[in-house]
């Protein structure tokens, strides 16, 4: 008997811990990175196209595997036509035209790529480097925050194709699947860079699971208003922002990376997350729905060699930014390397009612220069005392990347969850 309720004891030490080692930032019993992601983008060698793909999609096209596309210029999918791209499909954007493939307003875009066989947006220059093209910009019909529901983006683009937003949060602009999208993010004379993932007015129905976007060098992913929920996705060594959101977009995020290099940066901003719900204060109405990101289960890091160094030296700012009446729910997610992990905008006044619109919630701050400040104030007692209330059950720990991660060094598969003996050692506490 004794032997039994000892195994019993030992079979459950065992479950917790499994659970234990999933608790915080990204999870999975496997590491999901496998197989369809890569790492070392400009080192792969994806062949030599053999097709063009240029001008307005006005009819339902398909794009084959067998064949290697070459994107030219701004090719917009318009007429409510939809885009299909078989699984292992390659579309090279060409640097010379600033390639850029925009799915206008009511259009689809049906990329469904496998884990075995992702479908890939990659550069046509032999030496590849983050700008090298535009990236894919989609339009929807789902809700903004601003007057009239209808905007347009300004990326030099046709400004009669680039509406967006409307009132259908259920709207669906297809589906992106098991898709990588590399060094994107072209310079526009006097309009900063566009996005390498663009999505405006979005609806909820759209999928969008299992994205990897690498050296871009515009913001990874925008957002723009809309309804949507994204699982999955990957940031890998942007040098602007990995996901920023805006507009009054109601966004749940899950599961999902951000991996930063200090030595990468953008002088219009380069964190894991920035939340806004504007550009400008007259822009907006205010009876509607302003910006609401819920974040689970997310892992920001900075995975430089010399973290500590690069801190001092400032080249480290902060994991998370989140500007005037935008609101963030963040739960079982890990920001580990950053000075500080996050920055409230000045003009929060720090008072219950705006920090309960503003949540952190089982969080893991590791070897960061401090946890959640206000700009411009050194002074965080509030926000330390608010936030490190038992109640919210975060954690504060100051160790090494190399020891808080499975296996960050490895440059074919890495590995970006917690350590279980890392987890359970914290649980002890």
């Amino acid at each position: 008997m004794k032997n039994f309720t000892q195994s019993i004891w030992m079979f459950f030490l065992v479950v917790c811990g499994m659970n234990a080692q999933q608790e915080k930032g990204i999870t999975g019993s496997s590491n999901w990175l496998n197989n369809w992601t890569e790492f070392k983008p400009n080192k792969t060698d994806y062949g030599e196209a053999n097709q063009i793909l240029a001008g307005n999609i006005t009819v339902n096209t398909k794009l084959y595997k067998k064949n290697i596309y070459i994107l030219q210029g701004n090719v917009y999918v318009t007429n409510n036509a939809t885009l299909t791209i078989e699984p292992g499909t390659v579309i090279i954007g060409d640097f010379e035209s600033s390639a850029t493939l925009i799915i206008t307003k009511g259009a689809t875009l049906i990329a469904e790529g496998l884990e075995t066989d992702p479908i890939v947006f990659t550069s046509n220059r032999s030496v590849k480097k983050a700008g090298d093209w535009g990236g894919i910009v989609i339009l929807g019909d789902a809700p903004t925050n601003k007057f009239g529901n209808v905007s347009a983006i300004n990326f030099d683009l046709d400004n009669s194709l680039t509406f967006y937003g409307g009132t259908n949060a259920s709207s669906n602009s297809g589906v992106l699947k098991f898709v990588r999208i590399e060094f994107a993010g072209k310079k526009i004379k006097g309009l900063g860079n566009f996005n390498a993932l663009l999505l405006a007015g979005v609806g909820n129905k759209t999928i969008l699971e299992n994205i990897m976007i690498s050296y871009s060098a515009g913001d990874s992913f925008e957002i723009f208003g809309g309804e949507l929920y994204l699982n999955k996705m990957v940031s890998f060594k942007s040098s602007s922002d990995d996901y920023k959101f805006n507009f009054g977009t109601q966004c749940r995020i899950d599961n999902s990376l951000a991996i930063r290099s200090s030595y990468l940066t953008s002088n219009t901003g380069s964190r894991c997350i920035d939340v806004a719900s504007y550009d400008k204060k007259e822009e907006v109405d205010f009876t509607k729905k302003q910006t609401l990101v819920t974040a689970t289960n997310l892992t920001l890091i900075n995975n430089s060699e010399n973290i500590s160094a690069d801190i001092q030296s400032g080249l480290v700012k902060e994991a998370v930014y989140i500007a005037e009446n935008a609101n963030i729910e963040f739960r079982r997610s890990v920001i580990s390397g950053f000075n500080p992990a996050v920055l409230l905008n000045n003009k929060i006044e720090i008072n219950g009612e705006n920090l309960k619109k503003i949540k952190f919630e089982a969080m893991y701050f590791n070897f960061c220069k401090g946890n959640i400040f206000t700009e411009y104030n050194s002074n965080n007692e509030d926000l330390e005392n608010w936030y490190g209330n038992s109640a919210f059950s975060n954690v504060y720990s100051q160790s090494d990347n190399k020891e808080t991660f499975i296996d960050l060094i490895n440059e074919k598969k890495p590995d970006f969850r917690l350590r279980i003996a890392k987890i359970t050692a914290l649980s002890n506490h």
